[in-house]
């Protein structure tokens, strides 16, 4: 290969199936962010742009280290084609040196299990394949039927059909990725043409979101398919604790007098003493207003906001305050309360114990519950052997 490859990411603002659809977090990372990933760590691509008209995409787009293509209205519209979108997006960034394309790249937020392996295969097909165009398949042995109230089989003889086995190959365009000489675009006006290549991906990756159901059954199944994913040294400035639940078992004992206590984990302490003295800020930030949570922060030697009704707004002016990227800060949670906060971070984590629906919008779980040891583990993570 000798010319560039260029991945076009499509992020239109609007969509009426998922409001805010493309800045949807899966895995506690809005699909936007998802997708530039996948195509930067691709080892074929050389460019990565996202195509949108919504100033909130550009932001997180460019966050993520993709270069931004701003898309015109009469390309913005429910009827714009992707193909609107990748002509745009290569007449903008090789408008002087056109002959220097060599592969262009569809690659779709909306399919958030897609792998930079993924891409690399679909690219390789083309450049090294002899394929002119080539998009991610999944095998297909299912019976198709048309017209539900006088059905009759598409791809089977329902009077005799064959054993599944026995059935020749098919193959389901997942609308993940799709690669395509860059000349053949212009020329044809769509992604399709000449030798096309249907390339093989795992099938339990393939979840296209086109309505809410779609997104919650990729935020259910975002544990089990991005297992694994956790932040290490270097990509976390600074850490946000809550306290209930994440720093205690989410018990107290209360006294007559109304007074109450909790049980903390030891280490805990001292991982946050860790993150100390590698020179990570820590806050806990609290809903509750109890004197054990100002105790506690005093004796760990943190900073410390409790009574706080919104936390998504407290943390948003404390990130301001410090001039923190939110995209390098760390939340551990555990209940409903901390979703605004996960929102706004790079990683939002949730503790073993937590809510479902915290887990699920989580970007990592730790392996043990509040109270029993997860700041410690979250501080295994960020730092080296030499700060423990």
């Amino acid at each position: 290969m000798t010319g560039d490859v260029l991945v076009v990411i499509p992020a239109r603002g609007g969509s009426k199936g998922v409001p805010g659809k493309n800045l949807a977090r899966v895995g506690g990372v809005p699909l936007v962010e998802r997708a530039v990933r996948a195509a930067a760590a691709a080892r074929t691509v050389t460019r990565v742009a996202v195509s949108t008209d919504a100033p909130a995409i550009a932001a997180a787009a460019t966050a993520a280290g993709a270069v931004v293509v701003r898309r015109p209205d009469e390309l913005s519209g429910d009827t714009a084609s992707s193909e609107s979108a990748l002509t745009h997006a290569v007449e903008v960034l090789y408008a002087r040196h056109p002959e220097s394309l060599e592969v262009l790249v569809l690659v779709q937020c909306t399919s958030p299990f897609l792998t930079a392996a993924d891409i690399d295969a679909v690219v390789s097909a083309v450049t090294d394949g002899g394929a002119d165009t080539a998009f991610t398949a999944a095998p297909f042995a299912g019976f198709v039927w048309r017209h539900a109230d006088a059905a009759t089989g598409v791809n089977h003889d329902a009077a005799g059909r064959q054993r599944r086995q026995d059935r020749e190959p098919q193959w389901l365009e997942t609308g993940a990725a799709y690669a395509m000489r860059a000349g053949g675009l212009a020329r044809h006006g769509h992604r399709f043409f000449g030798r096309t290549v249907a390339v093989p991906t795992d099938p339990a990756r393939v979840l296209e979101i086109d309505e809410p159901a779609d997104l919650d059954r990729a935020r259910a199944l975002a544990p089990l398919l991005d297992a694994g994913t956790r932040p290490v040294a270097g990509e976390v400035d600074a850490v946000v604790l809550d306290f209930d639940g994440t720093q205690t078992d989410d018990r107290a004992w209360l006294a007559a007098d109304g007074t109450e206590r909790v049980a903390v984990h030891r280490g805990d302490g001292m991982g946050v003493a860790a993150l100390r003295r590698a020179g990570l800020p820590v806050l806990i930030l609290s809903t509750e207003v109890n004197p054990v949570v100002a105790a506690r922060a005093a004796k760990l030697g943190v900073e410390c906001r409790q009574g706080v009704m919104t936390k998504g707004v407290e943390l948003a002016g404390w990130l301001a305050e410090r001039d923190l990227r939110p995209g390098r800060v760390l939340y551990l949670g555990n209940d409903v309360n901390d979703l605004p906060c996960f929102e706004q971070v790079g990683w939002p984590v949730a503790v073993a114990s937590a809510h479902p629906s915290v887990r699920a919008a989580a970007r990592a779980v730790t392996s043990v519950p509040g109270g029993h040891g997860a700041v410690r583990e979250v501080a295994s993570w960020l730092l080296k052997e030499e700060h423990w």
